[in-house]
């Protein structure tokens, strides 16, 4: 009978992050019947079946999630343990955990997760424009972790050398003027916006465009981005004094704009945590992940309305779920 190695954890965990084993097979360099070996493998020594196989992708059965669960943590340690056999070689102390980011709301409480979770004497932080800039400075290791959007064209960058997780699907909410007659809907239909001005990142930074106007096109328009911002006040200003935008699910009401719901979650953004394998974080994933998903859970009383959206959703947030289960046996 074959014996599970470190390479047939690395794959179902590559499924499990990617959703398919054809995205999975290229991640790691693999041929689509290579991935579906190794799956196999792994199928047979666990005894089940650990991925559905679906039109939209390959969803982890209840025994998957266990096995990708369980993977993850050995693979932490093992990275943990060449690690640590590096720096003793080398003599090193460890150094500064340096951690980037796009603009999010959960950002500084993860921050302040991190301090508690991670040994390293402190924590540095570099917010950058957009999540093409954040991946550049995660692969020439000047950041060692961070936390970005999924943007069209991540599937074909270069990502070697880090740990890269969906942590939240997160649906896109729309921001009014505390005046607009829609702000007195519980939900919005993206259809209601059709002659509206516009708020959005200028077109450079706008890593789902092609998403929002797929969206949009569904809905029987194209939207009018008539200003373009990368600073929150500004948009927010905009925004009360006539505009539109869509919002970060968490974002709250007041001083002059409501944040609503879209009616069917039409435009979905997967957040996405990445780690290097070498530096403070190395062999931490599952710590940084678990950090991260105490930060973003605890943001949700924010916004009433997300926290129901929340509840009534558990496929878009399972990883965080996973990742909290895990700590509950330690915490009783």
């Amino acid at each position: 009978m074959p014996e599970l190695e470190l390479r047939h954890l690395r794959a179902v965990c590559a499924i499990a992050d990617e959703g398919s084993l054809t995205k999975a097979a290229t991640r790691l360099g693999l041929t689509q019947p290579a991935m579906s070996a190794q799956l196999r493998t792994v199928e047979r020594i666990v005894g089940g079946r650990l991925f559905d196989r679906t039109p939209a992708g390959s969803p982890p059965t209840d025994l998957g999630r266990q096995v990708v669960g369980t993977a993850r943590l050995v693979l932490d340690e093992v990275d943990q343990l060449v690690s640590l056999a590096r720096e003793r070689t080398r003599g090193a102390t460890p150094g500064p955990l340096l951690v980037g980011g796009v603009p999010t709301l959960f950002f500084g409480r993860f921050v302040e997760e991190l301090r508690r979770a991670i040994p390293c004497p402190e924590v540095r932080t570099e917010i950058t424009r957009g999540p093409s800039d954040l991946l550049e400075l995660l692969v020439s290791g000047r950041v060692q972790l961070g936390v970005f959007d999924r943007f069209e064209g991540l599937e074909r960058r270069e990502v070697r050398g880090l740990e890269v997780r969906r942590l939240v699907s997160e649906p896109q909410f729309v921001a009014l003027p505390e005046t607009d007659p829609l702000g007195e809907q519980d939900e919005v239909d993206l259809a209601q916006l059709v002659d509206r001005d516009w708020v959005s990142p200028p077109d450079e930074l706008l890593g789902n465009r092609i998403a929002i106007f797929t969206a949009c096109s569904a809905a029987g328009f194209t939207p009018r981005f008539t200003h373009h911002v990368n600073e929150a006040s500004t948009a927010r200003g905009l925004v009360a004094n006539g505009a539109v935008s869509f919002a970060l699910p968490q974002s709250r009401s007041g001083d002059g704009i409501v944040v609503r719901p879209l009616r069917g979650a039409p435009l979905m953004v997967d957040l996405m945590l990445a780690t290097r394998r070498e530096g403070p974080a190395a062999g931490r994933a599952h710590d940084v992940f678990a950090a991260a998903a105490r930060a973003y859970r605890a943001l949700l009383p924010r916004n009433p309305r997300y926290a129901r959206w929340w509840e009534e959703h558990p496929e878009a947030h399972r990883e965080i779920d996973a990742a909290l289960a895990l700590e509950r046996p330690a915490a009783d």
